[in-house]
């Protein structure tokens, strides 16, 4: 199968009513997939490095009977977007995502993002560039703590020369062999392997000024068996930086095993925060 069809594919596990946008931005055509009722509030899923929009079928499917889900392929990932021109630096995702939001009419949103999504999340948070009712941030990167160097000599390989093979030791390797879907897993290898890729996209953790001035209700799911990072130190760090937040761990999950295995989880984490926040 091509990379589309695979897209196809994992695309069809979203809810049944669910539907694609284009929207265009200065940073390219940007692919929405859409679920849940159009007044309802909208909640916004960014995914991980690597991902598509599709990874969120779980949690839109749980979701959408009382949010406005929405989920874009993010551009220089794999996906149907497209780029118009290059992403160097977290300043122009948050530009992209700040004119995806505009574009989309959305009004203030409850964000939420996974890994890299995490990360972006959090800086559009901080820039105030989007309006963003509450945050959640699912095991993330390059915010509360640095990347494990033993997770970095496995990931590396992967990033420069990625073959099928290697990419599912990886994740073989990091899920701890719980048993991904099969759909999932062959559309990220085939976005690992088979899909042009724009560079690599360094990111920084935010100051520490920055967080403490943080005023969105935010909420940090940490994966208890995550080999990304050490997830009692991402915990600890969030809760010593940011001044209105909780933190909550899903103890079985792993950083590759969300949000797909544990969609229920997290989707309940979600609406429960977006429910705290009224």
């Amino acid at each position: 199968m091509t990379f589309a069809e695979r897209y196809d594919v994992a695309a069809a596990r979203w809810p049944r009513g669910s539907s694609a946008v284009d929207v265009p931005t200065s940073w390219g055509r940007t692919h929405v997939l859409v679920a849940g009722p159009a007044g309802a509030d909208p909640v916004v899923l960014l995914h991980g490095g690597g991902a598509t929009a599709t990874v969120w079928s779980g949690v839109a499917g749980a979701l959408a009977g009382r949010f406005r889900v929405l989920a874009p392929d993010q551009p220089g990932d794999p996906g149907r977007s497209a780029v118009a021109r290059p992403i160097r630096a977290t300043a122009d995702l948050t530009a992209w995502l700040t004119e995806l939001l505009a574009a989309l009419g959305t009004g203030p949103v409850h964000l939420v993002g996974h890994s890299a999504g995490a990360h972006l999340a959090l800086t559009a948070a901080l820039a105030g560039s989007c309006p963003v009712s509450s945050l959640v941030l699912l095991d993330p990167t390059a915010c509360f703590a640095g990347f494990s160097p033993r997770y970095l000599m496995h990931a590396v390989p992967v990033l420069v020369r990625p073959t099928p093979a290697r990419v599912r030791r990886f994740l073989a390797w990091e899920t701890g062999g719980r048993p991904v879907d099969p759909d999932w897993l062959d559309l990220y290898v085939a976005g690992a392997t088979a899909f042009p890729r724009g560079r690599l996209v360094r990111t920084r953790r935010p100051s520490r000024a920055g967080l403490a001035g943080l005023r969105v209700p935010t909420l940090v799911v940490v994966a208890g068996r995550s080999r990304a990072h050490d997830p009692g130190r991402v915990a600890r760090s969030a809760r010593a930086l940011l001044p209105s937040v909780r933190v909550v761990e899903m103890a079985g999950a792993t950083h590759h095993t969300v949000p797909d295995l544990d969609a229920a989880e997290i989707a309940a984490a979600i609406a429960g925060h977006a429910d705290r926040v009224g």
